[in-house]
């Protein structure tokens, strides 16, 4: 078996990256997402798993794999992997952060303008129906100048995002567990406010923060009718931030005015009902989806890869101590 596996097909540069390490690696290059007794088939002799976040490394897969000092996640998080399991086993789990933030939030910043302005919708017109010509009440969206963005975690991704939407004259509220240093805060043009205010006065709510027991379903039915009914939706973060039942409820109810979703709660699954909505916007997990992006997580993972065999502390570790 070989000393690395990785779990998909991956850019290039992660086979050039170990290739050059002269390490010996397989992978899998299947149809669809590898499962789970297929991986449990390769794992056994394996010194480094790489894998997306959409494969699960659970205890059935790290106890199958008795060598494993290293689980590369490529992206940036990491709810897919079992991380107390694989520290009380001694192997360490690294992501993949601050290379993608740029990609995701340009996917944040351009769902925010395509569901403002109702492109989406405009183009699933003109290849439907068409329209009659231009008329002064057609059509209207709303412009982002002007009005709040509250966006929810102001880490890297969300700093991100704010910087590009400041551009266009937005407001920016952030909120999150601890307030920003204020140097931040004045970079961005920030202003800290409770998640209750956000909701409030946001006109476009942005999610940012991590998946964590404190952040599953924070926004659901309660805090939807905190928000404005014309007040628009976007996330970019984990699907389970969302009770994806209750935000049919409030959508329909109009509540809210629209959502734009790239994560979903029971991912790779959307409800039906969403997708017969004229008012919301679903692409498929695309958020670092770039060549640029992608190619930096490659470089990270077996970059790792390299530094665990040759016997060095390998970076961003997210379940034990970094160096």
């Amino acid at each position: 078996m070989a000393t690395v596996y990785m779990t998909a097909v991956f850019p290039d540069v992660a086979s050039k990256v170990l290739d050059e390490a002269g390490i010996d690696h397989d992978g899998f290059s299947g149809e669809g997402l590898i499962t789970k007794e297929e991986l449990l088939k390769h794992v056994g002799d394996v010194k480094v798993l790489i894998t997306p976040l959409s494969i699960k490394v659970d205890q059935d897969v790290i106890d199958a794999a008795p060598n494993l000092k290293l689980i590369a996640n490529f992206g940036a998080g990491f709810n897919n992997i079992d991380t107390a399991y694989a520290r009380k086993k001694g192997i360490d789990v690294t992501n993949t952060p601050f290379v993608s933030s740029v990609a995701t939030a340009e996917i944040a910043s351009g769902l925010a303008i395509a569901l403002s302005r109702r492109i989406v919708e405009g183009d699933h017109v003109m290849r439907t129906v068409g329209f009659d010509g231009w008329a002064p009440l057609f059509f209207r969206g709303h412009e982002l100048a002007g009005k709040t963005l509250g966006i929810v975690g102001l880490g890297d991704i969300g700093k991100n995002v704010a910087q590009r939407l400041a551009a266009f004259d937005m407001k920016i509220l952030y909120t999150q567990r601890h307030q920003a240093d204020p140097a931040v805060e004045a970079h961005y043009g920030a202003t800290y406010v409770s998640l209750d205010e956000l909701l409030e006065q946001s006109d476009i709510v942005s999610l940012h923060c991590p998946l964590t027991p404190a952040t599953t379903h924070m926004i659901a039915a309660p805090q939807f009718k905190q928000m404005k009914d014309n007040a628009l939706l976007i996330n970019c973060a984990r699907g389970p931030v969302i009770a994806e039942a209750d935000l049919l409820v409030a959508l329909k109810n109009h509540d809210i005015a629209g959502a734009a979703l790239d994560v979903y709660e029971a991912e790779p699954e959307v409800a039906d009902e969403f997708k017969h909505l004229a008012n919301v916007i679903l692409t498929p997990h695309i958020g670092n989806a770039s060549y640029e992006a992608r190619d930096a997580m490659a470089k990270i993972v077996t970059t790792n890869a390299a530094r665990v065999l040759a016997g060095k502390q390998p970076q961003y570790v997210v379940n034990g101590n970094n160096d």
